[in-house]
């Protein structure tokens, strides 16, 4: 893909959307965790418990990079997954939504 260049406010928009996202994607995470939890009965099910955290925070951590806020691949990603809409990036230039509109349809 050709550069883009991301204005101040548009860097602004994607780490606001990121966060937006993050917030969305953390609450789901722990009211999923309180119900595990609740439900734990045998030390195999804390140790799986634990496991899952694991793997979740590593990929979390991943997905959320604000260095790389102003990427239009990890902003399709979070549409592609829910966790953002387009219409909440409409506040970004017209190139930048056209081609996380065009990477979510990949």
């Amino acid at each position: 893909m050709s550069e883009i260049n991301w204005s101040e406010q548009d860097k602004n928009a994607a780490v606001d959307a990121l966060h937006n996202a993050y917030e969305r994607e953390v609450k789901i995470l722990i009211d999923e965790v309180k119900q595990k939890a609740f439900n734990l009965t045998e030390i195999d099910e804390v140790w799986k418990l634990h496991d899952f955290l694991s793997a979740r925070r590593h990929e979390i951590d991943g997905k959320y990079d604000y260095r790389d806020a102003a990427s239009v691949f990890v902003l399709a990603t979070l549409v592609k997954q829910g966790w953002l809409s387009l219409e909440e990036l409409q506040v970004l230039g017209q190139d930048k939504l056209a081609k996380i509109s065009a990477l979510t349809r990949l």
